[in-house]
């Protein structure tokens, strides 16, 4: 497990991304003094859709004022966005070193690290006592994990009674070969996929309650096939998701289109709820 926990993290790695990110702000003309989240929206959040479907994910429950913990945190862009629009107190955590160390930064950077913290840590060794959070979320990170039991069981073992999981994820048919390399993995070696009836099945198992599922499969090949055009006619965004994958972007984001096309991965989002006893 440890050869893999670290070929994943060796697959995410981008030497120096805090200090590539803050040269592309400069070379925009942004004050660094000054950012904004808006600034870095393009970067802080590697998932289909970005910063708008975070924004839809957090309109499913009430999040005001909420303590959350992000599984998988990225750079931190969820965290940074529910602590500013929504006052919530946040933590993520990432088994990329070099992810906390630039979320944490990049935080600093946008005057919000009072209220997010930025851990590096295991999925599947949450390091928080049981019930510690009204909220956890986790945005494309289960395909990483083989142990998908452990994963859930932990989520909701820091998850108070009543409190809810929120969860963006693609999953898989189980129809045919998906090929590689994807965002998530250079190879299937890093890959576990399962489908989201496995998914249910499994939350069913632990007990716990479905409150909301959206397929968001149409919305991704969307948003994709608008990138696409716009990379075709413009080139690569300054500061976008290939600060992240370099010159992988173009066929990891184009097998990623593929599949979804071909109706061999899909994407869902939904919550499910802590029974309160």
């Amino acid at each position: 497990m440890e050869d893999l926990s670290k070929a994943i993290e060796n697959h995410y790695l981008k030497e120096g991304l805090f200090e590539v990110i803050v040269g592309k702000l400069k070379e925009q003309g942004i004050d660094i003094e000054n950012v904004t989240r808006a600034n870095i929206l393009g970067v802080d959040e590697f998932h289909v859709r970005g910063a708008a479907v975070s924004k839809e994910l957090a309109g499913l429950i009430d999040l005001h004022g909420k303590n959350v913990l992000d599984v998988g945190c990225g750079l931190g862009g969820p965290c940074r966005m529910l602590s500013d629009e929504f006052d919530c107190q946040t933590t993520g955590i990432d088994l990329s070193k070099e992810y906390i160390r630039t979320a944490n930064q990049l935080s600093k950077l946008v005057k919000l690290d009072k209220k997010t913290t930025f851990v590096h840590g295991n999925a599947l060794d949450l390091p928080f006592k049981d019930s510690s959070f009204d909220v956890v979320w986790t945005q494309h990170v289960q395909m990483n994990i083989p142990n998908k039991e452990r994963f859930y069981s932990e989520i909701f073992r820091v998850l108070k009674h009543g409190g809810h999981l929120l969860y963006y994820d693609i999953f898989t048919s189980a129809k045919g070969n998906i090929s590689y390399p994807m965002p998530w993995a250079s190879n299937a070696n890093q890959s576990f996929l399962f489908t989201f009836a496995q998914m249910e099945k499994l939350l069913n198992q632990l007990g716990v309650v479905k409150v909301n599922a959206i397929d968001q499969t149409k919305a991704g090949i969307d948003f994709f096939e608008i990138m696409m055009v716009n990379l075709q006619e413009f080139g690569p965004p300054s500061i976008g998701l290939n600060l992240l994958m370099g010159e992988t972007t173009k066929p990891k984001l184009s097998n990623l289109l593929s599949h979804l096309k071909d109706g061999l991965l899909a994407l869902h989002s939904g919550v499910y709820r802590k029974n309160l006893y």
